[in-house]
């Protein structure tokens, strides 16, 4: 059986944690900003866990991780 591939573009956007969590970072923080107030954007920065709903197709994404 061959090997398995990961999927380049999931594995560029997910960082898999020691805890066995999935980090990702936010959404809406590239352009069209000036509309976007200070506080929105500072609470944009960062990164966040990925929701339980979705671990299960990013982990298959990701079969190395």
């Amino acid at each position: 059986m061959p090997k398995m591939k990961t999927k380049k573009s999931a594995a560029k956007r997910f960082k898999v944690q020691g805890s066995g969590g999935i980090k990702r970072s936010r959404a809406f923080l590239r352009h069209i900003l000036t509309k976007k107030t200070t506080k929105r954007k500072r609470q944009l920065r960062g990164t966040t866990q990925i929701d339980a709903t979705n671990m299960r197709s990013v982990r298959a994404m990701m079969p190395y991780a």
